[in-house]
């Protein structure tokens, strides 16, 4: 599994895991949802379920489910403000679109 995290975004995950010191990691997936059929999923995690895969990157424990990594597999993670705005950005390698507003995402 590779995943990259950018300089922007392993700063925001490490300030939620450092208000959150219990926390295992953060939790990096998909659900199925939008008009697209997949949006990603960022959250932390508490525990680890037999199914998940972690893994280190760049200092940050990434938690991913096993549904979830083929299609997020070679996905790099950023950061970006813009304006009043702020949220993560994905560079899904496995996206073959998207949604127009980029809520969702789909494969092949």
């Amino acid at each position: 599994m590779t995943i990259s995290i950018t300089p922007a975004a392993n700063e925001r995950m490490r300030q939620f895991l450092n208000n959150t010191p219990g926390a295992t990691g953060v939790r990096f997936g998909v659900r199925r949802t939008g008009c697209s059929g997949f949006a990603y999923v960022v959250d932390l995690a508490d525990s680890l379920a037999p199914e998940d895969s972690l893994v280190e990157v760049d200092g940050v424990r990434l938690v991913v489910d096993s549904k979830s990594l083929p299609l997020v597999d070679g996905t790099v993670i950023d950061f970006q403000r813009q304006g009043l705005n702020a949220s993560f950005v994905f560079h899904n390698p496995n996206a073959t679109g998207e949604c127009g507003c980029g809520e969702s995402f789909t494969v092949a």
